[in-house]
């Protein structure tokens, strides 16, 4: 197995083992980091993003099972392996329930450990993801170095390998049908069609025949068959963007669609068998639309076998700066117009603004400055007038902080209706604690009580 891009990080506090064991992994061709403890290896994770974690189980500042469980909930498929001189079977069968991929004993067998590294990364997909980004362009239009969109980015890798339903999530903006358009680039049917559709764009007394299709007079203007969208992205993908807008009258009929994976055209008396993968997207809250009533529980269930989030671009700083620069080069050719860059206050500017309206409004926002600009620099004030507002600011670190326990400590009270000693259980605080809380930024419990 050709292991030279795969990443491995350790994590143990002793020092001494670290550099023997990552001499040994080096030389067997892997990329190494070692961190001394659970917390550094939590904020090394953020720019190395390894492929496989190798942890100690006892360490002073956060155990191995501790980290496990830390990086269970913000990268769910990245694989760990624990290395103890202290585990018991217990621990290792309670350890493998919980998702622990493997276990090394010490003292560590390092052709062991490299067999297990190995079987990890096999295990998770890493070699095919590697050898797929580099022989075929299935993400290449999603621009990112961000841990969130790479994380996110593996799990479609994966998904997009069998054929289950996909759901997308996210504000509007975040590129749902680049990913759904990248899942199915990934996929065994990347040499079949990718049908797009907008659910909002076609109206209500329309889905079944837009969808089904209808045959050669079924209905007045019906004068030729026409296949429908299932039947076009038969062997392929259907991509249907805002789902949440359907009307719930078809609803019913697409829900038997699925299950049967086949369509009636209206007119028509047999049923048509179609094979293909169908990926939903909305900006939709789908819990509130089941809760109303307006989308149906059955259909979205068969959908959203799998739902992948989208982060809205705040939660990605780091690919702002990548991302304006790409629109800027492509804007600037399209346009004709020599453009390099940002002037860096713009580029400051560009990173602190909290974009609401997502990659779409950067881009936006960029071919607006890239039309009016007559510098070959965009500056500052010109971002300024795009966007119509002064600058935003990234807060300090304890200003942040701050604002945050304010707004936590406003919550609290508002669900509990004022009341201070069950504000402060959910809190897992003391009254006596939560008050001084209170009191430092000056809140009055009173304040939240509903009046009688």
């Amino acid at each position: 197995m050709n292991t030279q891009r795969r990443r491995v990080l350790l994590v143990d506090d002793d020092p001494d083992l670290l550099r023997l064991l990552k001499l040994r992994l080096v030389s067997a061709g892997f990329s190494v980091e070692t961190v001394g403890g659970g917390q550094e290896a939590l904020s090394r994770l953020v720019v190395f993003r390894p492929h496989v974690v190798v942890t100690d189980l006892r360490m002073d500042d956060l155990d191995g099972m501790e980290l496990f469980n830390q990086l269970q909930e913000q990268y769910p498929t990245l694989p760990v392996i624990i290395m103890t001189a202290h585990g018991t079977i217990e621990d290792a069968v309670e350890a493998t329930r919980q998702g622990v991929f493997g276990f090394a004993p010490k003292p560590i067998n390092h052709s062991v450990l490299i067999e297990r590294i190995n079987d990890a990364i096999r295990f998770t997909g890493a070699t095919e993801l590697e050898s797929s980004e580099e022989s075929e362009p299935w993400r290449q239009s999603i621009i990112t170095k961000s841990p969130l969109m790479e994380e996110l980015l593996s799990q479609a890798y994966r998904l997009a390998q069998g054929k289950a339903n996909v759901f997308l999530s996210g504000q509007s903006g975040t590129g749902k049908e680049l990913l759904a358009r990248a899942i199915h680039d990934a996929s065994p049917a990347r040499d079949g069609p990718f049908i797009p559709v907008n659910c909002s764009a076609i109206p209500d007394n329309l889905f079944e025949a837009e969808l089904f299709g209808y045959r050669k007079g079924a209905f007045t203007g019906a004068l030729r068959d026409h296949d429908g969208l299932f039947r076009a992205a038969d062997q392929g993908t259907l991509f249907l963007d805002e789902i949440g807008e359907m009307p719930r009258p078809f609803q019913a009929k697409l829900l038997r669609a699925v299950q049967e994976m086949a369509v009636r055209p209206i007119g028509a008396t047999q049923d048509e068998s179609v094979d293909l993968r169908i990926i939903c997207a909305t900006h939709v809250d789908m819990e509130q639309a089941l809760k109303d009533g307006t989308f149906r529980e059955d259909l979205y269930y068969r959908l959203s076998v799998v739902t992948l989030t989208l982060p809205p671009l705040q939660e990605r700083p780091e690919d702002i700066p990548l991302l304006a620069q790409h629109f800027l080069r492509e804007l600037a050719e399209s346009y004709g117009i020599d453009a390099r860059g940002f002037s860096p206050e713009a580029m400051e500017f560009l990173v602190s603004f909290h974009w609401p309206g997502n990659i779409r409004q950067l881009r936006n926002v960029v071919e607006q400055c890239l039309a009016l600009s007559s510098t070959s620099l965009i500056p500052l004030s010109l971002l300024q007038k795009a966007l119509k507002e002064a600058p935003a600011s990234i807060l300090p670190l304890q200003e942040a902080k701050e604002q945050f326990e304010r707004n936590y400590l406003a919550r609290l009270l508002q669900s509990t209706n004022g009341n201070v000693s069950q504000a402060a259980k959910l809190a897992k605080r003391n009254r006596t604690e939560f008050y001084r809380l209170l009191s430092r930024y000056g809140m009055n419990p009173t304040v939240f009580k509903s009046p009688d």
